[in-house]
């Protein structure tokens, strides 16, 4: 050791025009062949140029070794920049591959795009950037890569999901089932996470193919995979919605019954809170009318038009040559949420031109020219209206379960002011009805039909949403906990409810940030209310997207598409269907290396 640190192993500037060597990365490099000498020392540099060089550099002065040095060492920083530019270009085009993949999953094309988009973008390079064709050119978009870049991309970010995972306070999941082009039975399984920032992430956690039956038992065994690949603690579930499939809500078991037995055998202490698809339950509320006789008419013309193309383009003729607003009439698909409104509002406006048409077509139309019809019609619109603006209000990404409760109560709300207003020959807010009513005798308008209708719906409404009423204290927690009887709270939270209502500070800041952000500022002194915070953010009201998620299936594996394998189909589902998460690029572009490639090969 005492000969070792009295050697002096450090790099001397006069070694370069004596020996040709340089300093690189802590290494001597001999810049004639380029090879390293491990350790710094004069011997072994001098020995490598004795026995590899000194018969072809020997007859050099100094000078001339010293402009030889320079040359050579320009050359090896050229080669350097070199490689690094080549390394450069090669990770670019793979970056490049993994953008255009995520793309194609997104817009739902098929793998096989990546071929058009590189034909695309190399006639675009000759024409803009010839001298860039090789670097355009090595980006590798055949169908194979494209392929498995979109699992790659899928994978990355349910890893993503899984390190959020270990954050979450409290988690909800959102369940739905459906059936693909290929009559493949689909399950969709959404989490939605809160950390201890009170921070909410709300993406796909499973997609699993049912190639069997469909029963509770199933699809409780598919959402334990989904819970347990993930390892995310039982305990931490606070909340399950559905569609209110029996398979689904059954006590015994249905997926809800199953899951609470499950979180009983894990020791659980929290209860598990249950809901039916808020929006699935206004659409069935609607039912509670009692007017399919109406749409069915309506159903019936509209079918007669669009049937037949004949008779299509006649209607469209028609309507051109009358000067009519509408061109068309639409059809009316039942699954479709806002369909019935849609068909309905516009044959109320065409009526006249529809009765018109169906009679130049030898059809009766006496039925469509009743006053009782025309009432009916027309009462079904306006309420039909006023539904589908109430389940717009309920659709979207993020939706806070408060919010979404608060916009049924008020829409509860003006059902009775309707009724009210239609018992007294008033129906102010319904514009179609208005408009009927001046064409016939004010003694003819059934306003007490129509408020008996009105006071059906609100009964039903209260029915239905009778579970998010008994949650309406803990909603108020979340939303206004600044005007909560602390008397009616959970005796747990009562004392750090006192001390936050009587806080100017957070007050203020309630004010200032609204209801949704507010939470984050709840201090750290107040964990039951955090906690309580962190359950009601991660509650899920509907199953919109899970419904949202099978429209972007349907248009993925369409007919065209049946061979779509399920990993693929799930890995492009999860991507487009990403929302708090993006896929780390620079990570999977790391672990990939670029092959110059045509066409037809992948890397």
């Amino acid at each position: 050791m005492a000969k070792r640190k009295a050697e002096n192993r450090s790099f001397l500037d006069k070694w370069e025009a004596e020996y040709l060597f340089t300093y690189v990365k802590d290494k001597p490099v001999c810049l004639v062949c380029g090879v390293n000498v491990a350790v710094s020392k004069e011997y072994n540099i001098r020995r490598h140029y004795e026995m590899k060089h000194h018969d072809k550099y020997k007859d050099l002065d100094m000078t001339q070794r010293s402009q030889k040095v320079e040359e050579m060492k320009r050359s090896l920083v050229s080669q350097q920049n070199m490689f690094k530019k080549a390394t450069s270009q090669s990770e670019a085009a793979v970056k490049a591959s993994y953008i255009v993949a995520a793309e194609i999953a997104k817009s739902a094309r098929p793998f096989n795009e990546g071929e058009f988009v590189k034909k695309c973008m190399m006639k675009v390079c000759d024409l803009v950037c010839p001298e860039k064709k090789k670097a355009f050119s090595n980006v590798s978009l055949s169908r194979n890569t494209v392929a498995d870049r979109t699992c790659d991309l899928a994978t990355n970010l349910y890893d993503q999901l899984m390190e959020k995972g270990k954050d979450f306070v409290a988690f909800s999941l959102a369940v739905d089932e459906s059936c693909d082009a290929s009559d493949t039975a689909q399950l969709s399984v959404f989490i939605r996470g809160v950390d201890s920032n009170l921070c909410v992430t709300e993406e796909l956690l499973g997609f699993k193919s049912m190639h069997g039956t469909t029963t509770g038992k199933e699809i409780f065994e598919e959402v334990s995979k989904c819970v347990t690949e993930i390892k995310l603690p039982w305990d931490k579930l606070v909340g399950l919605t559905t569609d209110g499939a029996p398979a689904m809500c059954g006590k015994k078991s249905g997926l809800v019954g199953m899951v609470r037995e499950k979180m009983r055998e894990e020791n659980c202490a929290g209860e598990l809170t249950v809901y039916h698809c808020i929006i699935h339950q206004e659409s069935l509320c609607a039912k509670a009318l009692k007017m399919e006789h109406v749409m069915t008419t309506v159903t019936q013309v509209v079918n007669f038009i669009r049937a037949k193309g004949l008779n299509h383009r006649q209607f469209n003729f028609f309507l051109e040559e009358c000067g009519s607003e509408y061109a068309d009439v639409p059809y009316h698909t039942e699954v479709r949420w806002l369909s019935r409104g849609k068909v309905l509002n516009r044959c109320f406006e065409l009526r006249e031109g529809i009765c018109q048409f169906l009679e130049t077509k030898g059809k009766d139309t006496a039925e469509l020219r009743e006053q009782k019809f025309l009432c009916e019609l027309a009462f079904l619109c306006d309420i039909s209206s006023h539904l589908d603006a109430l389940n717009l209000q309920l659709q979207g990404r993020g939706r806070i379960i408060t919010d979404m409760y608060a916009a049924v109560r008020a829409f509860k709300t003006k059902l009775c002011l309707w009724e009210n207003q239609m018992l007294q020959g008033n129906p102010c807010h319904f514009p179609c009805c208005q408009t009927i009513k001046a064409q016939i005798s004010t003694a003819v308008f059934p306003c007490a039909q129509f408020a008996e209708k009105l006071s059906v719906l609100a009964a039903e409404f209260s029915r239905r949403f009778a579970d998010f009423d008994v949650q309406k204290c803990r909603f108020e927690l979340l939303s206004n906990p600044f005007a909560v009887d602390v008397e009616n709270a959970p005796t747990n939270i009562q004392m750090e409810l006192i001390e936050l209502q009587c806080n100017d500070t957070l007050k203020s800041k309630y004010d200032a940030v609204g209801a949704a952000q507010f939470p984050r500022f709840i201090p750290d002194t107040m964990p039951q209310l955090r906690t309580q915070a962190a359950q009601m953010l991660s509650m899920f009201g509907s199953t919109y997207l899970c419904e949202q998620l099978f429209s972007s299936m349907k248009m993925t594996k369409t007919t065209h598409r049946r061979r779509l394998t399920d990993e693929h189909l799930r890995s492009i589902l999860r991507i487009s269907s990403a929302q708090s998460l993006s896929p780390d690029i620079d990570e999977l572009a790391s672990k990939k290396r670029c092959q110059v490639s045509g066409l037809g090969t992948s890397d």
